[in-house]
């Protein structure tokens, strides 16, 4: 009750462009069902290897915020990929 988000790492910290860690779609869910059980009200978020290919994962885990960096900024079009991470989310 006293918390207002929860940063999930779904990388080891430290440095850019590493691949998402799998087991990190557990943790959200516990996340989940603990702001269930409890009535909570956190936001979650999540923050580190998002690519077009798990970002909806993560989202249908229960993750309310999502960072990306490679996934944009490696990019050649900065802005077609932030548009295509945020259509992939929004439908």
């Amino acid at each position: 009750h006293l918390v207002d988000l929860v940063l999930i790492m779904s990388v080891n910290p430290g440095f850019g462009g590493q691949s998402f860690i799998e087991y990190t779609l557990e943790k959200i869910s516990l996340l989940v069902k603990l702001k269930e059980q409890n009535n909570y009200n956190f936001y979650i978020e999540v923050d580190g290897g998002i690519t077009k290919d798990n970002i909806k994962k993560v989202e249908n885990a229960g993750c309310d915020i999502i960072v990306t960096g490679t996934a944009v900024f490696k990019n050649e079009n900065i802005t077609a990929a932030t548009v295509e991470l945020k259509n992939l989310i929004m439908d």
